[in-house]
């Protein structure tokens, strides 16, 4: 079976991504100022709510990783997960929008603490197997960076579209516009379901796994645990989203009140995101020539850089300067959608050669379990800050303390962490030459085995 793709199931693929990038990227930006500038509670209660809501992943990350691996159908391991899990992963995220008539701050905490759960919960169980079709459509080097800059668009233009639109629908982040935010999250709701259905209908998974042996849970992490490719990868990946999980929560207080440019705030979004989307093609073509390894270095050590430089921008600093960033940023940024996740599926073929078995469910729940811990505690922790340094909603000049707060959260901090992933990628130790001598030995022991007949 040939390893290259066409474009139609490069597209149909890529688009599965839209809804998770509209849902994740919507929740990420604006659900912490909702709960504070919106519903009303208080930076540290609000952290706490959103500390609870992804600590359910702890369980169901993994869980859901291992069943998508042990599944057998008429339609693969991962696509009938997309087409039955796609209508609750639309309506759970509604529940995260709703202003309930309660007062308390606790009680309004617990609330969004269960909304979070079972939206979690939900988009677990179409985005694990999801992200898992990546190495079964492909075993090629490059066709999987290909393959993964057409998600990456998609993820990127869901990421532009979740950064501007939302806040044409919703205004100012105000107690009064509480009804406009609701509208909002049943507009990108609907928006979240047609992408899944396609990817199930335009992607076709490779029969010769669903005749492979099912593994055990203990199988599976023993083997994600002795895969040094995926240890590495794993945590490059981690660094590298954990801190624009920082960054997607913080930006707009960033915006609001450090630079004083809301109103501009859906042009600084959409310079961000535009330039990511330019310049996809230029990271595949990095990619190909450098390799995956250093292509990251390279994209990642000037996107810390340019974190550091934002730090320096305050209310008086020219809109113009401010895009200039943004235009440079947003090299940075394509850089972290398409390499880290190009990097991952190639130690699925490391871990076939070594244990017989392929866990690519598993191995994604174990990657973006360990991204949602950090975050988990990264998030609020990062909200935490903005509280201790005396941040109060909606007030036209914050005190010099908690710019400072805000500053360092979005520019020190997701530095550090981004500096802390090249380093990882730095000792990364699976090369192109080697995957594809491991690809080639798979392949001659496929062809030496019967074929088997699918019913």
């Amino acid at each position: 079976m040939t390893d290259r793709l066409s474009r139609r199931t490069k597209f149909l693929y890529g688009i599965g991504d839209t809804g998770f990038s509209l849902t994740s990227t919507i929740l990420g930006a604006y659900f912490a100022i909702f709960l504070t500038d919106v519903v009303g509670i208080a930076p540290t209660i609000a952290a706490a709510a959103i500390f609870i809501g992804r600590s359910w992943d702890y369980i169901n990350d993994p869980l859901i990783g291992h069943i998508s691996d042990r599944t057998r159908s008429k339609w693969g391991r991962r696509r009938p997960f997309l087409l039955f899990g796609a209508l609750p992963f639309a309506l759970a995220f509604i529940l995260l929008w709703v202003r309930p008539p309660f007062q308390n701050p606790i009680t309004l905490a617990v609330y969004y603490a269960l909304a979070y759960l079972i939206f979690d919960a939900a988009a677990t169980f179409v985005y694990m197997p999801y992200y898992a079709l990546t190495p079964e459509l492909t075993q090629d080097y490059d066709e999987r960076t290909q393959l993964t800059s057409y998600r990456m668009f998609f993820s990127i233009l869901g990421s532009l579209i979740a950064f501007t639109v939302p806040l044409f629908i919703i205004g100012s982040f105000t107690p009064e516009n509480a009804s406009r935010v609701l509208v909002m999250g049943i507009i990108f709701s609907a928006a979240s379901l047609l992408p899944l259905i396609l990817t199930f209908l335009g992607t076709k998974e490779r029969n010769e796994y669903m005749e492979m042996e099912q593994p055990s849970l203990r199988e599976s992490l023993q083997a994600a645990r002795k895969n040094r490719p995926f240890v590495f990868g794993a945590t490059i990946f981690l660094l590298t989203w954990v801190s624009v999980d920082i960054l997607q929560t913080t930006l707009l207080y960033f915006v609001k009140y450090v630079a004083q440019k809301e109103a501009q705030s859906d042009l600084i979004m959409a310079t961000i995101f535009v330039t990511a989307i330019l310049v996809l093609p230029f990271w595949n073509w990095a990619a190909q020539h450098w390799s995956k390894r250093h292509a990251y270095i390279g994209g990642i050590a000037f996107w810390a850089v340019v974190q550091i430089v934002l730090i320096t921008v305050t209310a008086a600093t020219p809109l113009p300067y401010i895009l200039f960033l943004c235009v440079l940023a947003g090299f940075g940024i394509a850089a972290a959608h398409v390499l880290p996740w190009s990097i991952i599926p190639d130690a699925v073929e490391w871990d076939e050669l070594n244990t017989g078995q392929r866990h690519e469910g598993m191995f994604y729940s174990l990657i973006t379990l360990m991204q949602k811990i950090a975050s988990s505690v990264a998030v609020p922790l990062a909200l935490v800050v903005l509280d201790k340094t005396g941040y109060q909603p909606n007030l036209a000049q914050q005190s010099q303390q908690a710019l400072f707060g805000i500053r360092l959260v979005i520019g020190p901090i997701p530095a550090l962490l981004l500096c802390t992933g090249i380093v990882f990628a730095i000792f990364y130790p699976l090369s192109r030459t080697q995957h594809a001598e491991i690809t080639q030995e798979l392949e001659r022991r496929r062809a030496a085995q019967p074929v088997k007949e699918i019913s």
